[in-house]
């Protein structure tokens, strides 16, 4: 993986400890000096900017794991991951926005890093600026695309990240439904999964999951930070100065930064973010005009959609939260609503006709309402069915829609699944004596708004 995420997780919530363990830590980091003689930089805004960018590093993997985690090929030289993350003035929001690596650019003039020549202004997909002129070029590239002013620059490769994740105990991701991906041998089915660092590396890097391509395998890297988020701020990796050290000193070992940052401004961070949580945090991708834009002698480019993604710099410069805002603290209202489980088929899509197969007066209404009040587009007239004796909840779905069927299950966890040919769209259930409840769904990538917005709490596993 090319995936700054535990970079980001230590940024986002080192302070529990105390400045005894961060003690020789800053000793670990490679340094760099991405803001060397650079000129007409946009202004600074309230609160910081890091740009966070994975490298592929995998001259550094064994062969054993090359080929275990399908790492062959030679090294891009490349940033294959570029993430934007802004922590808010009050250290209560973290936003976190992900640039395509094939994003359409301009660089500006340069040098090149390999060859010496100098090198006008020219066009070329993102990631290769950092081909070209290394950490400063991708800076000022970004600072040019975005107006937005970089504070710090950190860099992490496959082998930091793999090392990082494992020192965590592993991380637990989510899916609704089937991941396969034959070019990184990712190979996950419905459910939730505790990923080592080397799974977590198949995770973040697979582009052939879906039709989404880039764009899904970001949907994914984000998915995986909100996790990471999670364990770092509730697996007590914080709290536990022996497990925190661990992780900072294996992260460490293999990061590269600006000279400004290191151990006191980690710390610092974490201590004005004690109350972290994932949903704290917000997700977005920038806003896309045309997914292949062709560039001669470039080949295809992702082309942003400017006036949205300038809206959307335009509010981190600002310091504005891209998200819809939520009543008190960030951790509170995610606190004080049960968590959503993850299904493959939005609730919105779902048409339900609900029928009371019991004798208990208005069960009928009452799972209508519930249904409807996590998202399912239910009659609103629930009916009663020609059994009134029916102990457990059934499921009528037709044989078509069945990814639409198991969406309902699991709103109602013990139900029976009963196909009938023929029934057509809608789903039919049978409230039986053995209702309960209806647990909360939620699309596993759900509508994300004009930003492409999620909030951490949307994406983590429930429980």
């Amino acid at each position: 993986m090319r995936l700054a995420a535990g970079v980001s997780v230590v940024v986002l919530g080192s302070g529990a400890v105390g400045h005894a363990v961060m003690t020789g830590l800053d000793t670990g980091i490679e340094r760099v000096d991405p803001f060397k003689d650079m000129k007409n930089r946009p202004q600074a805004g309230h609160g910081l900017n890091f740009l966070l960018v994975g490298t592929d590093g995998r001259e550094k993997i064994s062969p054993e794991e090359k080929r275990e985690y399908r790492l062959g090929g030679a090294p891009c030289h490349c940033t294959d991951t570029i993430m934007l993350v802004h922590l808010s003035a009050d250290r209560e929001r973290a936003s976190v926005i992900s640039l395509p690596r094939d994003s359409f650019a301009e660089v500006p003039a340069h040098q090149d890093l390999t060859t010496g020549k100098a090198h006008k202004a020219h066009p070329v997909k993102l990631n290769a600026a950092y081909a070209e002129g290394g950490p400063q070029l991708t800076v000022r590239t970004v600072e040019n695309m975005t107006r937005v002013k970089i504070d710090h620059y950190l860099e992490v490769d496959f082998t930091s990240f793999m090392k990082t994740v494992d020192a965590m105990g592993g991380v637990e991701i989510c899916t609704a439904k089937t991941m396969r991906d034959p070019n990184t041998g990712l190979d996950l089915l419905p459910g939730t999964h505790r990923l080592t660092g080397g799974q977590a590396l198949q995770y973040v890097r697979s582009r052939h999951v879906d039709g989404a391509s880039d764009l899904g395998r970001m949907q994914r890297q984000q998915r995986f930070i909100a996790a990471l988020i999670k364990q770092a701020t509730g697996g007590g990796v914080l709290l536990n100065p022996v497990k925190f050290k661990e992780v900072s000193s294996t992260l460490l070992g293999s990061v590269r930064a600006d000279k400004g940052f290191g151990s006191e401004q980690m710390l610092a961070l974490g201590q004005a973010m004690r109350d972290f949580t994932p949903s704290s945090s917000e997700f977005a991708s920038v806003p896309i005009g045309s997914p292949s834009f062709p560039v001669k002698g470039i080949g295809s480019t992702v082309k942003w959609d400017e006036p949205k993604a300038a809206k959307l710099f335009q509010a981190l410069r600002e310091d504005r939260p891209l998200a819809p805002a939520r009543p008190g603290k960030p951790g509170a209202a995610a606190a004080a609503r049960p968590v959503a489980v993850p299904v493959d088929v939005p609730p919105q899509q779902v048409r339900v006709q609900v029928e009371n197969g019991t004798r208990i007066d208005g069960l009928g209404g009452r799972v209508d309402s519930a249904l409807r009040a996590t998202g399912f587009d239910t009659t609103r007239a629930p009916g009663n069915a020609a059994s009134r004796d029916v102990r457990r909840t059934v499921i009528t779905y037709d044989p078509r829609w069945d990814r639409t069927a198991r969406t309902v299950a699991t709103a109602l966890p013990g139900s029976e699944l009963r196909a009938v040919a023929g029934q057509g769209r809608t789903v039919l259930v049978t409230a039986g004596a053995d209702y309960r409840k209806v647990v909360p769904v939620r699309a596993e990538d759900p509508y994300q708004g004009a930003f492409g917005v999620v909030t951490g709490d949307q994406v983590v596993c429930g429980g």
